[in-house]
């Protein structure tokens, strides 16, 4: 394996992860507050939740083609501005159509800027793109760490939610200034432009793409309702349960640190597996756990195993499809977004019907389904090496 550097762009990318993670993140911990803002039951909360989903879904589908037009670095600080500018926008609205509309137009936006992140980034650093994607998903952990602690220090002092929101458009407006200057990596050109004009992308890594389906519906569902069953089943108030989904992304750090260091020396597939039994220990201490404490400390073990499960995926997506970065972040993307957008509602309309805990058991399906999936696609990638474009 080649010497693994970070130049100016790869900090570039590395921070601009983490302003979209953070933007991302305010959306579980604040919807507490916009639901009794706007008395909003699970379902009309969740059509939020279905409106980022589905601006990553289509964004997943058009970024490639727009880059291929505009350019990389365009889309990728159009993309870091609409994300700010759309959060503002959902700060402002007094009626759920205009916060559900704000809310599809960041996420719509917004994944411009995360999708060429994830291109760049595995094209850049090439077989040590798995080390790049952890590395950069560290700092993601980070941004979202930050949100929820935010948000509930806000609460506590009477600032408000959108306060933190607020900070993550400064954020943004200060990285342009500083870094508005960044080359971008560009020697793909030509391999993207063929692959968009043959529509192709290697077998395996359609496979990867319904793992990406699998993991996502795993990973949205906890993010996005952890703080809400904090509150509802465990009995924590508002301000507690947001500041307690800290613990969740503070896994993400340490888990993602540690994924990174292990990166250097053991596969992504390997890698990918521990990630999803780990997931397995910790989620039902977090559903089942009979005192706070203890569902806090599941959804920290659960953390450390979720916080993986995405750039690992990426990982061993992008590299069945080297010379197709654009496009195959894109279309991971877009996996990323059908999973948010299915999984999360169905979680909303059951726990409308018999309640968060019992909704939750589709968490606990999903990740023996993933489990299962995951060991039997190792072992298709060790018989069968060879790839076939469909």
């Amino acid at each position: 394996m080649s010497t693994f550097v970070r130049d100016r762009f790869t900090w570039l990318a590395y921070l601009m992860l983490g302003y979209y993670a953070y933007m991302q993140a305010t959306m579980g911990p604040f919807m507490p507050f916009l639901s009794a803002e706007l008395r909003l039951n699970y379902t009309e909360a969740g059509l939020h939740f279905s409106a980022f989903a589905l601006g990553m879904t289509l964004a997943g589908i058009s970024t490639d083609r727009l880059a291929q037009r505009f350019g990389r670095r365009i889309i990728f600080w159009l993309g870091a501005a609409g994300l700010g500018l759309f959060a503002v926008l959902l700060t402002l609205g007094q009626t759920a159509y205009i916060t559900i509309g704000a809310t599809f137009l960041l996420a719509y936006t917004g994944s411009w800027l995360l999708i060429m992140i994830q291109a760049t980034l595995a094209e850049k650093h090439g077989a040590n793109r798995t080390i790049a994607l952890t590395e950069s998903n560290i700092v993601a952990s980070v941004g979202a760490t930050l949100a929820p602690a935010l948000i509930g220090f806000a609460a506590y002092q009477g600032f408000g939610w959108r306060g933190a929101l607020y900070a993550g458009m400064l954020f943004c407006i200060g990285m342009f200034i500083v870094f508005r200057q960044a080359a971008f990596p560009t020697k793909a050109a030509d391999a993207t432009t063929q692959a968009l004009a043959s529509g192709k992308l290697p077998s395996r890594f359609w496979i990867y793409w319904v793992i990406a389906i699998l993991t996502g519906s795993i990973e949205w569902s906890v993010v996005f309702w952890c703080a809400d069953f904090l509150e509802k089943v465990v009995g924590l108030t508002k301000a507690d349960a947001s500041t307690a989904v800290s613990a969740y992304f503070l896994a993400n750090v340490i888990g993602r640190t540690v994924g990174s260091r292990l990166a250097r020396s053991m596969s992504t597939e390997t890698l990918l597996l521990s990630a999803v039994i780990v997931s397995m220990i910790g989620f039902p201490i977090f559903w089942l756990a009979p005192s706070a404490a203890l569902s806090v400390l599941g959804l920290f073990i659960a953390g450390l195993g979720i916080s993986n499960l995405f750039p690992f995926v990426l990982a061993a997506a992008t590299r069945s499809a080297p010379d197709q970065a654009n496009t195959a972040s894109a279309r991971i993307s877009m996996a990323m977004g059908i999973s948010s957008l299915v999984t999360p509602q169905i979680l909303a309309l059951v726990a409308d019907q018999i309640g968060i805990q019992r909704a939750y058991t589709i968490v606990a399906i999903l990740l023996i389904i993933v489990l299962g999936v995951v060991f039997m696609t190792n072992r298709m990638t060790q018989q069968k090496p060879a790839e076939v474009s469909v």
